[in-house]
């Protein structure tokens, strides 16, 4: 089962992200509405998707994505604002991002974005064990 952490600094936005994926999924959440909480629970490892708003007082989404790449390059971390600008969504995938997906978003969408990043996330990791098992029968 799938361990998400959600980052926002507005308690709805976290009550109503947490809601869609316990109605909709079996997906495990973890919400913080500080960022800097955040980064302390992913460096105490287990989760397997980032969702993060990206305007946050602290440290804004783009941060927190560096935070994530530091600790696991892995894990896909999805950034949501209701200040979408082209620039912004470019600047976050660049950074490593998996997907942007502006506010007011329909509850299909987020759903299908999260389970797009949790298919890729288990390509990466299968690819990852497929190459040291090469690795270990060429050595």
């Amino acid at each position: 089962m799938a361990k998400i952490l959600i980052v926002d600094d507005e308690p709805d936005m976290l009550k109503l992200l947490s809601m869609i994926l316990r109605e909709k999924t079996s997906y495990e959440t973890t919400t913080t509405n500080n960022p800097l909480e955040a980064i302390e629970l992913m460096k105490q490892g287990g989760f397997d998707l980032v969702i993060s708003d990206l305007k946050m007082p602290g440290l804004d989404g783009l941060e927190i994505i560096d935070a994530v790449r530091k600790i696991d390059e892995d894990i896909p971390v999805i950034i949501i604002t209701a200040f979408a600008s082209l620039e912004s969504a470019s600047e976050a995938i660049k950074k490593g991002g998996f997907d942007f997906i502006t506010k007011p978003f329909r509850r299909e969408q987020i759903l299908f974005t999260i389970d797009k990043a949790l298919k890729w996330l288990k390509l990466q990791k299968e690819n990852k064990a497929l190459k040291e098992q090469i690795k270990k029968s060429e050595g």
